[in-house]
């Protein structure tokens, strides 16, 4: 199933140094490579991995025709006629190619590690992230509960003031025992005010990939950012220059394409819906904190089906990222001359060292700090519903109490 995920296909010319001609076919990106599968035939006449890519270019075939150019080791091909147009696919391709390094270098830092410490610490660390990124989420709530509060008070300090002036109006002026009022809620009134205009606190970052921005065609794509805040979205290019934030609130439908490509879309009535499609080799990462945020808005297209029942097995953590879930597998399938191998290499490497013990011990000590700060902050927002709950109460009364004072007056 792994070995059929699509990132994204072009129609395209191949040019055969073979046969010295122009073939036509479908250029394809998958999560580890680039095929290239000509029409008339079906033969499969490229297949690399991205980290075997030394360099993509755009260059002119006969001085005239522009093509694309894709230099692996020493074998250089040449792609042409690429639809809807070479830019779009050279974007694409050089942004899954510096991601895929990125990741190979990675790799490359952690190979000295022991299969069995990779593994635990890999699970750590996925699941230190998501608590994390749960975290700035229940702290985004708890500001908003905050604010709540300041409303409520704000709500309660105004009807003092109401009661007051309905009072005054209750109380003839010539009632030798009526007395007046107005300085003292003109007051209160004034530093309410300035209780309320304390700045905001800056909205916290939950995480920042970068994407391939579709806007309306497919012609129309450029790099650039998505930022994932705890109250929205926000849709950038690579000068940091925010091109759309979507809210909460405004985001109608998020649907899930494939792992790597989602579209946000925010509705209209009696004009078009602003629509926007991501594409990114982080995408997997983004994925489970907006079914996290938007559960109830999430659709998962059919070539996302299988991937969401592999993610969900039992066989796959559910603390690793869908990256690993997607592309984990496609080294899973071995020839049965290798399987003797592979098992005397993973009885050698069974033992976890003492730098990842040392590793794994700090990252325990880090969920239970975050595990502790959850659970203050969960107390402290349980108090402070029941407060909002008792202040909207009585908040209640006073103006059903008021209403029928002011109908009284009239």
């Amino acid at each position: 199933m792994n070995e059929d995920i699509r990132i994204h296909s072009w129609p395209c010319s191949y040019y055969l140094d073979t046969g010295k001609q122009w073939v036509s076919g479908r250029l394809c990106l998958t999560p580890l490579g680039i095929k290239f599968t000509a029409d008339k035939t079906g033969e499969l006449l490229v297949d690399f991995h991205l980290s075997a890519i030394s360099e993509i270019k755009k260059e002119s075939s006969n001085l005239i025709f522009s093509s694309l150019t894709i230099l692996e080791k020493n074998t250089k091909h040449w792609f042409s006629s690429l639809q809807p147009n070479r830019n779009v696919v050279f974007n694409i391709l050089e942004h899954f190619w510096r991601e895929q390094l990125l990741e190979g270098r990675g790799a490359e830092a952690g190979a000295a590690r022991t299969t069995k410490g990779q593994e635990l610490t890999g699970m750590m660390v996925a699941s230190q992230k998501r608590l994390e990124d749960t975290a700035k989420v229940l702290h985004y709530q708890g500001e908003q509960f905050d604010n709540i509060m300041k409303g409520l008070n704000k709500i309660e300090g105004d009807m003092d003031v109401a009661d007051r002036l309905l009072t005054e109006l209750e109380s003839p002026s010539w009632w030798p025992f009526s007395s007046k009022l107005w300085k003292t809620p003109l007051e209160s009134k004034a530093k309410e005010t300035a209780a309320v205009a304390d700045p905001k606190n800056q909205e916290g970052i939950i995480l920042c990939i970068p994407v391939i921005i579709t806007h309306r065609t497919d012609s129309n794509v450029k790099p650039g950012k998505l930022t994932l805040f705890a109250s929205g979205l926000e849709i950038s290019d690579c000068n940091s220059q925010v091109i759309h934030r979507f809210e909460s609130k405004d985001v109608d439908d998020i649907r899930v394409h494939t792992p790597y490509e989602i579209s946000v879309r925010q509705r209209f009535i009696g004009k078009p819906d602003t629509s926007y499609r991501l594409l990114s080799a982080k995408m997997p990462e983004v994925i489970p904190i907006l079914e996290m945020q938007f559960s109830k808005k999430m659709q998962f297209l059919e070539d996302a089906l299988g991937f969401v029942g592999a993610r969900k097995s039992p066989q796959v953590d559910l603390g690793t990222s869908i990256w690993q879930a997607a592309t984990g597998l496609l080294g899973g399938v071995v020839a049965p001359e290798g399987m003797a191998k592979e098992q005397l290499q993973l009885q050698q490497h069974e033992k976890v060292s003492q730098e990842e013990a040392k590793e794994l011990k700090q990252i325990l000590k880090k969920l239970k700090g975050l595990a502790l700060e959850t659970e203050a902050e969960l107390e402290r927002q349980d108090e402070a519903l029941d407060s909002i709950s008792s202040s909207v109460d009585r908040a209640t009364l006073t103006i059903d109490k008021q209403n029928r004072r002011m109908k009284r007056l009239t």
